[in-house]
């Protein structure tokens, strides 16, 4: 009994907190509480110390009175910015007039009776209490202190609740989660492997895996048929707002089931998670649908923010009948001439339509034309050719002008945009000018997600820089049905049963239904140009297992960097990963990729050769 009195005598002592400093207010007046965390804020008021201690779950007030515990007080001098201490003490109401209703602990405060420094800081490189803008490469040296940060903490919790709810989904749904390996085979995907050489086996490499795709598949063949996993996957390609070489995906996949019940699952995954974690924000259900070839020839791309309009539309009948040279050969050639009307730039300077003329150059056009529908807002029928700004007004009519402008809805004071080329080409231009627009004028509304569905995407397209063909998802996605026999005489025209599910200008996910027969499968590689011992060498594993009574199966793969990302109101995913590599695919708080001794290549058989 006495050991055991003693034991829990130690625990009491021992804890380093019993609250927490977000949680005590006007109900907790009078108790004895133990507070740990990091000092944010020192004030001193001549004979009393203030500070505010902060932890994870917020800040609460703290004084050090020498009438009540002088050594305690003496020990508050010591303290400066980020130190980490552990205290206790009284919770009392703070002094009338001194509350700060923006704070939940605002009507409170601790005074101190003791209190242990548990280790001091040197001065931090940056604000750590204050929301000031800090350099990113510095952020992510240190980002064990930018971590500390309030915003960040924020979506750190953000994601830990966002994956809880997904797992709670799925479970509640039949699905098991189940991990996949990390080390496999190499098989060209899409993106480059990285590879991690064999130390057992010289001259041979595993892969990290870009996605689960053909694990989770054999997974459905096992009869297991319904998993999901929070999936780690990692592609060697630039980095950008939203990409990173290693990232995390939720993984899905389903036996026995049609597209309409992938997309019916995930819109209700996705409509319940903002509901209950994002309520603030605003988004339309059910999700609209467009298909691929209707986003491309009106948007550009094919994951277009649906937030603001500014479609592009086609001129080319109107431009054909005009006297400028360059838009007749266009057409003339089988080309388009395509535009997109930018409201209320009328009146932009030759120096800001320089500037957007070098922008499409950047994006691949030869050029750009303007056109100005006056300077002024006002009613279209008042324009005149007076009123026209534009560097080829001399070689259009004014019903010409009207016309382009009619097909707009357009007013006076717009700015038509257009490019003239490759159907392909003035499209994607546009598109990239749409979203640059849409940045400038704040023509998105920041409350708004704006989800929809992407549907009837090609099965194979052309490589412009191979000229072979391509997966537009990947080798694994079920044709349409009728399209099969195309695979022999025109697979670029081939359709598949895949979708994706688009918000803001960002891919959030993708899926498809699966091949799951041996014959169709090959069809697929040939189609492609793969030859019979290649297609055994790089794919043998996949064919064998759809000879063993493969289920019908599909699935999606939601990207939860973006998702998280775009619920936080953020800009990059590296905002919502705790250790993001930087822009040049760098970690910079542990300094990889980083050079390995001699004997670890030896070891590996490996030689670095440089050219």
């Amino acid at each position: 009994i006495n050991y055991c009195t003693r034991i829990l005598a130690a625990r009491e002592t021992a804890l380093l907190k019993t609250h927490n400093c977000g949680e005590l207010n006007k109900t907790h007046v009078g108790q004895q509480v133990t507070l740990a965390g990091w000092v944010d804020r020192r004030r001193d008021h001549g004979g009393l110390i203030f500070i505010d201690l902060r932890d994870r779950e917020g800040l609460t007030q703290v004084v050090f009175n020498p009438q009540i515990a002088k050594e305690c007080h003496e020990k508050a001098t010591e303290l400066r910015g980020e130190y980490a201490v552990t205290l206790r003490g009284e919770v009392s109401l703070r002094p009338k007039g001194s509350e700060n209703s923006k704070l939940p602990t605002g009507d409170v405060e601790i005074v101190a009776r003791n209190m242990t420094i548990l280790n001091a800081s040197k001065t931090p490189p940056f604000y750590i209490n204050e929301e000031v803008e800090v350099e990113e490469n510095l952020r992510l040296k240190y980002r064990y202190l930018d971590l500390r940060r309030p915003h960040m903490q924020q979506n750190i919790i953000l994601r830990h609740r966002v994956v809880k709810f997904m797992r709670d989904f799925f479970d509640a749904r039949g699905f098991l989660e189940i991990e996949t390996p990390i080390l496999i085979k190499s098989t060209p995907e899409g993106a480059r492997d990285y590879l991690v050489p064999s130390r057992v086996h010289p001259g041979k490499f595993y892969a990290l895996p870009q996605s689960p795709q053909q694990l989770k598949q054999l997974l459905m063949v096992a009869g297991l048929e319904k998993y999901f996993q929070i999936a780690k996957c990692f592609r060697d390609e630039d980095c950008r707002a939203d990409r990173q070489p290693e990232f995390t995906q939720i993984d899905v996949e389903m036996s026995f089931a049609e597209e309409e019940d992938i997309i019916q699952m995930t819109e209700e995954m996705i409509i319940s998670l903002v509901e209950k974690l994002k309520p603030g924000l605003k988004f339309t259900k059910p999700f609209p649908r467009l298909s691929y070839a209707e986003a491309m020839e009106c948007y550009g791309c094919d994951k277009p923010d649906l937030r603001f309009g500014v479609q592009i539309k086609d001129l080319s009948d109107i431009a054909a009948q005009t006297e400028l040279s360059v838009f007749k050969s266009v057409v003339a050639a089988g080309g388009k001439v395509k535009a997109i009307c930018v409201p209320g730039c009328g009146n932009y300077s030759r120096s800001q339509l320089e500037d957007l003329t070098q922008l499409a150059r950047s994006f691949g056009a030869g050029g750009l034309v303007t056109i100005a529908l006056g300077t002024v807002p006002g009613n279209l029928d008042g324009l005149t050719m007076e009123m026209v700004k534009s560097a080829v007004a001399k070689y259009l009519t004014l019903d010409q002008v009207m016309n382009m402008a009619r097909r707009f809805n357009a007013n006076m004071g717009d700015l038509l945009l257009i490019v003239a080329g490759k159907p392909r080409l003035a499209a994607t231009v546009l598109g990239e000018l749409r979203k640059e627009m849409g940045h400038r004028l704040k023509l998105a509304d920041p409350n708004v997600l704006s989800f929809s569905w992407l549907v009837d995407f090609p099965l194979l397209e052309i490589d412009e820089k191979t000229g072979g063909l391509q997966p537009v998802r990947h080798p694994f996605t079920m044709p349409v049905e009728e399209d099969i026999p195309l695979l022999a005489i025109a697979p670029d025209k081939v359709r598949s049963r895949s979708y994706d599910i688009i918000c803001n200008g960002y891919e959030l996910g993708g899926g498809s239904l699966r091949i799951y027969t041996r014959d169709l499968q090959k069809k697929v590689f040939q189609a492609r140009g793969y030859k019979d011992e290649e297609i055994e060498e790089l794919f043998g594993h996949m064919l064998e297992a759809f000879d063993y009574g493969a289920p019908p199966h599909g699935g999606i793969a939601l990207g939860l960097d973006r998702i998280v990302m775009l619920m936080a109101g953020v800009e990059t995913i590296r905002e919502v990963i705790a250790f993001p590599k930087n822009q040049s695919a760098i970690d910079l708080t542990l300094n990889a990729p980083s050079p390995v001794t001699e004997e670890q290549l030896a070891e590996l058989h490996l030689n670095i050769r440089n050219e």
